[in-house]
Order: C-alpha cells, then sequence, then structure tokens
C-alpha cells in the first residue's frame, strides 16, 4: 500500500465520524439520555484522532499524484487549505468533546449546555469538511470540478449540452 492508497482509506473517516456524532448527539438531547450523549462525544473524538492519520498520510499522497494528467498544483493546494481548516477545527472539536464528557462524568453544572456547543461546533466543522472532502475529490474526479477548478487544470469537464453536438 504506498502513500497516496492509505491517505483514501483514512481521509473519509473524519467527515464520517462527525455525520455519526451529530446524528447520535441529536438522539441523546432529544431521548435527555446522557450515554448517548457521551457516546457521540467519544465519535468526535475519534474523528479528530482519524484528522490527524488524515493529516499525516496528505503530504506522501501529494507527491502521489502530482504528476498525473489533469491534476494540478492549485487543485493540491485548494485541498490543503481546506483540509488544514478542517482538520483544525476537528482538533477543537475533539478537545471541545473531551471537556464535555467529562464534565457529563462529572455532573458539572455547565455539562447540561454541552451539548448544544458541542453539535453547534459539530455543524460548523462539517461544513468545513464539505470543502474539504469536495477540493479533495476535485483533484481526480474532473466530473465534479467547479468551473474555476477546471479552467486551472486545463480540463473541459464541465461542457454543457450546448457544446455537444449529439444529433
Amino acid at each position: 500500500m504506498n502513500n497516496t492508497h492509505l491517505h483514501l482509506v483514512v481521509n473519509h473517516l473524519p467527515i464520517i465520524f462527525p455525520v455519526a456524532g451529530i446524528i447520535l448527539l441529536l438522539i441523546g438531547i432529544f431521548t435527555k439520555t446522557e450515554v448517548s450523549k457521551r457516546n457521540s462525544y467519544f465519535i468526535f473524538i475519534l474523528g479528530a484522532i482519524a484528522s490527524i492519520a488524515a493529516m499525516a498520510t496528505g503530504e506522501g499522497a501529494d507527491h502521489g499524484v502530482e504528476n498525473l494528467p489533469g491534476v494540478t498544483d492549485s487543485l493540491i493546494e485548494t485541498h490543503e487549505e481546506a483540509a488544514e481548516v478542517f482538520a483544525a477545527l476537528s482538533y477543537v472539536l475533539g478537545g471541545i468533546s473531551t471537556v464535555a464528557l467529562f464534565a457529563s462524568f462529572r455532573n458539572y453544572i455547565f455539562s447540561k449546555i454541552m451539548p448544544f456547543v458541542v453539535g453547534l461546533f459539530a455543524l460548523a466543522t462539517l461544513f468545513f469538511a464539505q470543502k474539504a472532502g469536495r477540493t479533495g475529490g476535485e483533484i481526480r474526479h474532473t466530473e465534479i470540478r467547479s468551473k474555476t477548478a477546471s479552467q486551472n487544470s486545463g480540463g473541459n469537464a464541465l461542457e454543457t449540452e450546448d457544446n455537444h453536438d449529439d444529433d
């Protein structure tokens, strides 16, 4: 398994964990079950750890794809920047979740608001997860590239039906 393959294996986890965590957190909030909330905090912590793995394998993946046809430095750089923001937010989400988990076990008074704080931060983090995932996908999937990304790569991925002569 090379570095690019390893990155592709782990890079989806930091996005999937917060989605699962939010679902479980909502269940915990609506059913008022502390166990569900605690499990969601743990899932957010796992997401932060998965972000470490994704970031650690990213540089190797960069070197594995940089010379492939259709892959440009601008596509890679855009993804790196989005991934760095997302990773930083994931680390903070993991930290806040650690505090929330500890507060829940110790029954601190502020543990009552922590599900809402964690939930809002998780939603904000997922916004940036979407951007990191999309820009990563654009590196090899020309069909999802934005017009700007497509033009920068020299591709014609966004040809409209008006440009096709199917008759």
